[in-house]
């Protein structure tokens, strides 16, 4: 029998560096709550982000604050589309002293990277960047490395530029654990950054984290209670993605093309988990799913062309589905 009490206590004391790490990114980002909390859910869970938002909302800048936060080496990479494989991982050069080849390892080799504007580089820098962020390993030559615990891919686009851009593969997508979109801040939270922006004292973010503890905090996520009627609630959400007659949804089917695969179920629970953990709870409740639904599913649910040429989004199907799933 599962001890709530004691996974809350445990949880209590393990989970106080995530205030420490919200109050050193609050040093460099005004508001944005909700994307500097699933930055975390994806630390904690051990998953690759997608921001999508336009340009000036801060989310190359979250992410490097992140990175500043935590004891760790950081990695930026521009995708352009005259990026090559090589220069993300890295390529086998001559050394003429020693008459032989030597591996001179690329910028993937960090613990975060992060990819801006993703979505600039071609197919064949995308699929080099998969076996990455899918076996956490690299090859070059003849030789596999494995990559540096905590490994995470950060990536970055812009949905209104989509000219010279290679729209990820679903494929691709699908790797990414979650994918939040970036909303414009309030009136009040503008007025916060631009007194920020123009003051003449510059806050440096200083490390509060260690790469230890961020992996210990790993497993501890893993050890958070989840009832047996929540992983049901996981799956009845993720099974009206594809037979949406079950729950009287059958108005939504002609809208979906294809549901959210198993990786959308296991990363569903992972979430909600961390989640609980932000929250310094020990037990997952119906409120968590719900929290992180949207990031986890939007870009795993493929929308016909009945779906695009009536505007209707992934976020409204997703609505619909939380609308009609009963709730434990």
């Amino acid at each position: 029998m599962t001890d709530i009490r004691e996974i809350n206590e445990k949880i209590q004391s393990e989970s106080a560096f995530v205030e420490l790490l919200h109050m050193e990114m609050g040093k460099a980002i005004v508001g944005q709550r909700h994307m500097t909390d699933r930055l975390l859910i994806g630390l904690l869970s051990n998953g690759h982000i997608l921001l999508e938002g336009v340009p000036g909302l801060a989310k190359t800048l979250a992410i490097k604050t992140l990175a500043s936060a935590i004891h760790a080496k950081f990695s930026r990479i521009q995708f352009t589309p005259d990026l090559l494989p090589a220069d993300l991982l890295g390529t086998m050069v001559y050394n003429q002293k020693r008459e032989e080849f030597t591996v001179r390892k690329g910028p993937i080799f960090s613990n975060f990277i992060l990819a801006d504007e993703i979505n600039r580089a071609p197919a064949k820098v995308q699929s080099a960047l998969l076996e990455a962020m899918q076996e956490k390993q690299v090859t070059i030559g003849d030789q596999t490395f494995h990559l540096e615990e905590p490994f995470l891919v950060l990536a970055t686009q812009n949905p209104v530029e989509q000219e010279g851009t290679y729209p990820l593969p679903e494929a691709q997508l699908d790797r990414f654990m979650l994918k939040v979109i970036i909303d414009y801040p309030s009136k009040e939270e503008e007025r916060a950054i631009i007194r920020q922006n123009l003051s003449l004292d510059s806050t440096q973010v200083q490390p509060v984290v260690s790469s230890n503890e961020i992996l210990r905090a790993r497993k501890t996520v893993r050890e958070v209670y989840m009832d047996e009627k929540i992983e049901k609630y996981i799956l009845d959400i993720v099974f009206s993605t594809r037979q949406s007659d079950q729950n009287g949804l059958g108005n939504i089917r002609r809208m979906i093309n294809y549901g959210a695969s198993p990786r959308a179920s296991i990363n569903l629970a992972l979430a909600s988990k961390a989640y609980a953990f932000i929250k310094r709870r020990g037990y997952v409740i119906p409120e968590d799913v719900r929290a992180v639904c949207f990031d986890i599913l939007r870009h795993r649910i493929g929308l016909t062309y009945e779906a695009e040429a009536e505007n209707i989004t992934t976020d409204a199907i997703i609505s619909q589905i939380l609308n009609a799933v009963e709730v434990p």
